[in-house]
């Protein structure tokens, strides 16, 4: 009986001290390891992984241009090396022809954290942050190698952190490229005075309708998908946009002239909402950023070529093409610079990138 009496005492000692261990103060809080345990933990680790590891994410790129623009093709080149590259973890599908609705409504939507991502333009982004639509002033760049220079400079990477941080608008890439814009009308403009009184579609963003104003015209915003009927019902009587959209949306057969300006070099940005792209790991969100990068330079090379093939197919097809003097141009927008707050920044941004006035 003693016997059993002090096995017993010792068994309930034991347990008194096993118990004691998880309270503050008595050492670790967790009981040793087994090898079978570790095994559990190390198999319950690796299938959490590889449930992550299964979502997918989902992104639809939208843009107002037609299924055939070039910018939605390059979009479409983005979308095939994202889904390729990402295994299909992030699945990337192209809208075209404002088939989610118009831009501004879109760009809400992504700001509220929708996986959508919105082709734009420096104009649009200026509504944001003020300074970034001097990228869209006229005459304020000459080609695309400058343009691009510009994105890589302390004063735009300022604008995305501000884009970023006030607005929840994350910046996946703006190295895409649309080329010069030109006015399609339906008589010769050789000089500023032959804009007066032409009713010119632009895009409806301040640096644009005052820059169109300081050549002459009378600018008009409208949706691109009207301005073929505009011109048609002589509500327009003309547009200013580049050859790889008035191509494919066949702008050549309401206007007869085109005259070549090139009064913006039209640089495009491709968009998100912050909440959405922070929601995405780590390694899709590098993958997304820079491949967009990658494509919107690579693309960029082919817009001129793509440019010249277009303008040889409307002079085909009947359009009258003339290469006017385009210093007057440029002279008529000068004071808009001032008037708009943006002399000195044109100083800073130029410094920044090698250029003179």
């Amino acid at each position: 009986m003693r016997k059993k009496a002090l096995a017993a005492l010792l068994a309930a000692a034991m347990l008194a001290v096993t118990g004691c261990s998880g309270m503050p103060g008595m050492g670790t809080t967790n009981a040793p390891a087994t090898k079978a345990g570790d095994e559990k933990a190390a198999n319950a680790g690796s299938e959490a992984k590889a449930e992550s590891d299964d979502t997918v994410y989902e992104l639809k790129i939208h843009t107002s241009q037609t299924e055939q623009a070039l910018i939605t093709r390059n979009y479409q080149k983005l979308a095939d090396a994202v889904n390729e590259k990402s295994n299909g973890r992030l699945s990337v599908e192209v809208f075209p022809a404002g088939q989610l609705g118009a831009d501004e409504d879109v760009i809400e939507q992504a700001i509220q954290g929708v996986n959508v991502a919105v082709n734009t333009d420096a104009a649009r982004m200026g509504q944001y942050v003020k300074d970034f639509s001097i990228f869209m002033m006229a005459y304020f760049v000459d080609n695309y190698d400058e343009g691009y220079a510009v994105t890589q400079t302390e004063t735009f990477k300022n604008w995305e952190k501000e884009l970023e941080e006030k607005h929840g608008i994350k910046i996946l890439s703006f190295s895409f490229y649309d080329g010069p814009r030109h006015f399609m009308t339906n008589k010769p403009i050789n000089t500023p005075d032959d804009l007066k009184g032409q009713r010119i579609r632009t895009i409806g963003q301040e640096v644009c309708t005052e820059s169109l104003a300081a050549m002459g015209a009378t600018p008009i915003s409208m949706s691109w998908g009207e301005v073929y009927n505009g011109i048609q019902s002589k509500a327009l009587d003309g547009c200013e946009a580049q050859n790889t959209s008035t191509f494919p949306s066949k702008i050549y057969e309401v206007c007869n002239t085109q005259s070549k300006t090139g009064h913006f070099q039209l640089m495009q940005g491709l968009i998100c909402g912050k909440k959405w792209f922070d929601s995405l790991p780590e390694d899709l969100q590098t993958l997304l950023t820079e491949t967009a990068q990658e494509i919107g330079k690579e693309t960029a090379a082919d817009v001129m070529k793509e440019a010249d093939e277009a303008e040889q197919q409307m002079k085909d097809a009947g359009l009258t093409v003339i290469e006017p003097d385009v210093q007057p141009f440029k002279d008529a927008v000068e004071p808009v610079y001032e008037k708009l707050g943006f002399s000195e920044l044109r100083q800073q941004i130029y410094k920044e990138i090698g250029k003179t006035e």
